[in-house]
């Protein structure tokens, strides 16, 4: 059975955290509310029910949530049309692990329209066997149901399995799952500490200090 790498994608391939602020914040002034910097870093990475929630309170029903994430996540690709570009040492990575023989996914909590857009405008569907999203899971990061998900789509038992990751939630995820973790530390949102403490297996500034003997070290 072969190994896998299972990729994050907002914050791990690409930085589309201000293109979701600006989202937030457009969707939070049309429904009357605020959207501050600190409620983003604190919310970063949940489902958008979770958000609605843990930001403005219980008394939302379960078709305005959904009405109002789909609004959000139209205004969010609305600004991820001008332009998206991966990170650092990530188009490399992808394509050595690819050329390597490695099976790869996407486990995201973002909508599968987010994450369709972005594979196209960085033209990296063909590297992926399969895109798991936020309408394949019931359970959001920490739990590890949307690895596992992927994980299963691939053919590939958990403990080959590595996660590529930004978030202490993720980290938390991959290590539920009984996978390897790498965690890249570009986009900045989580200290070192805390990913360590998370459990992540390899802390890095940018995956460009990431190569394929690296996933297969960690692997093995």
């Amino acid at each position: 059975m072969s190994f896998a790498v299972i990729w994050d994608m907002d914050g791990t391939l690409v930085d589309t955290a201000e293109l979701h602020f600006r989202a937030w914040g457009k969707l939070a002034c049309e429904i009357g509310r605020t959207f501050t910097r600190a409620d983003f870093v604190a919310t970063f990475g949940m489902r958008n029910p979770e958000i609605f929630r843990q930001l403005w309170g219980n008394h939302w029903t379960e078709a305005q949530i959904a009405d109002m994430g789909d609004r959000k996540e139209i205004l969010y690709r609305s600004e991820a049309e001008n332009g998206v570009d991966l990170l650092p040492g990530v188009r490399k990575l992808l394509e050595d692990l690819h050329a390597a023989g490695f099976k790869q996914a996407i486990g995201s909590s973002a909508p599968r329209k987010n994450l369709d857009l972005i594979t196209r405008l960085t033209r990296t569907e063909p590297l992926f066997g399969t895109v798991v999203s936020m309408e394949d899971t019931e359970r959001g990061k920490p739990d590890p149901q949307v690895f596992l998900v992927a994980a299963q789509r691939l053919g590939a038992e958990p403990a080959r399995c590595l996660v590529v990751e930004d978030a202490v939630a993720g980290v938390e995820a991959a290590k539920a799952g009984g996978m390897k973790c790498i965690a890249v530390r570009f986009v900045g949102h989580h200290s070192e500490d805390k990913l360590k403490a998370a459990g992540a297996d390899l802390i890095v500034p940018s995956l460009v200090q990431v190569d394929v003997q690296t996933v297969k070290q960690l692997l093995q």
